[in-house]
């Protein structure tokens, strides 16, 4: 059995219908996802039948200067799909997210590593502390105007 990866448009479609201005965007590959909506989509994802993601493979975090883009990619085991989700944080300051740990106990550490490293703070994550590098490090390296 193959496993088939949801398009953008199939995922949107289905978070429209549940979450009403949930999703700012798709393409054939992602959805994009509105920052205050994060967590409540990472729910309905997990929880609804007919997607079953109750796996978070992957979290990531992308620099494009004007904002971040963090990316989840999820799997169901069970209906044999993946989707990738994703979601643009504007702002340098203080950029956050809802955390997903209450859904995928998997996000804690992925969250830590991304507010490590990246510098984007996941609002509800139950201890959301360096996990690369030490307490007192100045900064997040991998933000492009990192010095």
């Amino acid at each position: 059995m193959s496993v088939r990866a949801l398009r953008g448009q199939e995922l949107a479609e289905r978070l429209e219908v549940a979450l009403p201005e949930s999703v700012e965007r798709w393409d054939e590959d992602a959805v994009w996802v509105r920052p205050a909506h994060v967590a409540e989509a990472a729910q309905f994802l997990h929880d609804d039948p007919a997607l079953d993601f109750q796996f978070l493979n992957s979290m990531s975090a992308v620099d494009f200067i004007e904002y971040f883009q963090v990316v989840y990619h999820l799997t169901s085991l069970r209906q044999q799909h993946t989707g990738v989700v994703k979601a643009r944080v504007h702002g340098r300051e203080a950029p956050s997210l809802p955390s997903v740990y209450q859904v995928w106990r998997g996000a804690d550490f992925q969250e830590r590593e991304v507010w490590d490293l990246m510098g984007v703070r996941f609002e509800g994550h139950p201890n959301l502390k360096r996990i690369l590098l030490w307490e007192g490090f100045a900064g997040h390296p991998l933000r492009k105007d990192y010095l």
